[in-house]
Formats: C-alpha cells, sequence, structure tokens
C-alpha cells in the first residue's frame, strides 16, 4: 500500500479536476493523517485513531502566515489561482480554529486573488458543531462529503472512529439550504469479506432519497483515481460515471462525473 501526505501548510497550485488551479491549504500535521473517518480509498492512508487528539495543532499564527506567504508569492509571481482549497492531510474542520481561520483566509483572499472561490473539502462529520456550519456557510464551496445511503454502507466505505449516525449528518447537510455541493465517491469492492457497491439498489435509492432532501446546488461523482489503503476496491470508469450523472440530470441536480 502507498500513501501519500501534503509536506506543507499551504501547497500548490495543482490542476485539479473540479476546481481548475486550486492552492491547497493542510490544517494537519505533515507526516501523519488526522480524521474522523478511515475511508477504505483514503489516498492519504489510515487513520490511527490514538492520533485524533494526540497531536498539537499548528498554531493559528503559523497557519495564517503560512497561507499569506504563498499568497503573496503567487500573486507575485503571476501564478493563476482558481480555488484556495482546504483538503491535506485528513479533515479540516477538525482544526480548533477553524473559523478563525476563514474569517482571515476571506480578506486575504480579497486582497491577493478576489476571483478566486474558497473551497473545503470535508467528511461533514464535524456539522453538529454550530461554529463549523457558520464558517462553512460563508464560502463559496463547502463540499460535503456523502458516500453512503445507508447507515451499514457508510460504515462499510468511511469506517467512522468516532460516532457518526447518518440520519443526523443528512439533516445537517440540510441546513444549508442547497448551497453546498455534495462530493460522493461511488465505488465497489470486498470489505471483510461481504461484497458492497454503493451505486446500485438498493443502496442507490436511500442515497437519491437523501440527495433529494439536501437539494445540493451541485453534485460531484467520481470513483478512484489513486492507490487506496485497502485491497480488493474496484473503480468505476467514465461511461458508468456519466449514466449515474444523467439520472441524477432527470432528477433536475447539476450533477458532474470525474
Amino acid at each position: 500500500m502507498s500513501t501519500f501526505l501534503w509536506e506543507s501548510i499551504a501547497f500548490g497550485p495543482i490542476h485539479s479536476r473540479r476546481l481548475g488551479q486550486s492552492l491547497g491549504i493542510n490544517l494537519m500535521p505533515v507526516d501523519e493523517k488526522i480524521c474522523t473517518f478511515n475511508c477504505l480509498y483514503c489516498e492519504c492512508g489510515w487513520t490511527l485513531e490514538k492520533n485524533l487528539n494526540a497531536r498539537e495543532p499548528y498554531p493559528l499564527e503559523t497557519v495564517m502566515e503560512a497561507i499569506e506567504h504563498k499568497l503573496s508569492d503567487c500573486h507575485d509571481h503571476n501564478t493563476p489561482v482558481d480555488s484556495i482549497t482546504f483538503s491535506g492531510n485528513g479533515e479540516p474542520t477538525l482544526y480548533p480554529w477553524f473559523d478563525q481561520v476563514i474569517d482571515r483566509l476571506l480578506a486575504l483572499r480579497d486582497k491577493y486573488y478576489p476571483d478566486a472561490v474558497i473551497t473545503c473539502l470535508s467528511n461533514a462529520t464535524q456539522l453538529y458543531r454550530p461554529e463549523i456550519i457558520t464558517a462553512l456557510q460563508r464560502i463559496e464551496n463547502p463540499m460535503l462529503k456523502l458516500d453512503a445511503g445507508t447507515q451499514v454502507m457508510l460504515d462499510t466505505i468511511n469506517a467512522p472512529i468516532v460516532p457518526v449516525d447518518i440520519e443526523q449528518v443528512t439533516e445537517q447537510l440540510c441546513s444549508f439550504n442547497g448551497n453546498l455541493i455534495i462530493q460522493t465517491m461511488f465505488l465497489s469492492g470486498e470489505q471483510e469479506g461481504r461484497a458492497f457497491d454503493n451505486s446500485v439498489d438498493p443502496e442507490w435509492s436511500q442515497w437519491l432519497a437523501r440527495i433529494r432532501r439536501i437539494r445540493p446546488k451541485r453534485i460531484v461523482i467520481y470513483s478512484l483515481d489513486r492507490e487506496t489503503p485497502a485491497m480488493q476496491l474496484h473503480k468505476f470508469d467514465k461511461p458508468y460515471l456519466d449514466s449515474i450523472a444523467e439520472k441524477l440530470h432527470a432528477e433536475g441536480f447539476n450533477a458532474e462525473a470525474y
């Protein structure tokens, strides 16, 4: 198994299939993944539960200095930036001062790249915290994960290391009133001797029912692109993903397959 970790707080820009020229922000350590999920497909590798609260986070000023230095350097070199994107080595909303980072980043974005959007790739497990929902509602692209329609499938694919109730998460996603992007990884495979496929019924119908409740402004669907920590996972090709997108178009959703 190969894994990949970002080696700095601010990195790129890199070309993203979904976001164009994306300048990344990693709020997690550079040498390990910190996340509430243990997704079978995560390019950063497995989550070690003991690490969730074991590391001191970067000081807020250290984070903001790194971000401003990167933005200033890109600006001085006329480097295009379409999106300033929270991603990195785990779940960005676990950073204890995430809302303050958003507040200060909005000012920096307006100073250096006023036409860029701010994106956060999140697994949605911290939406029970009001300050996280408020912070995400202030940016253009809160891009929130929903890989499953049922609790069993969420537990299989995402393997949370903290209690995560899919119904509670769905209700919290509904609180965005449609001003969010849902991202879904479609795949099939085998886990602990049991086959799974989140693209077919009955799982598909359950997922679609949640999408109908959430009414996101956009749905991004994709499949495996990099090496994964779990074996026996199967990637769906682009024509198959396009067929899923067509089903969503028929429902009136803006859906894109990558």
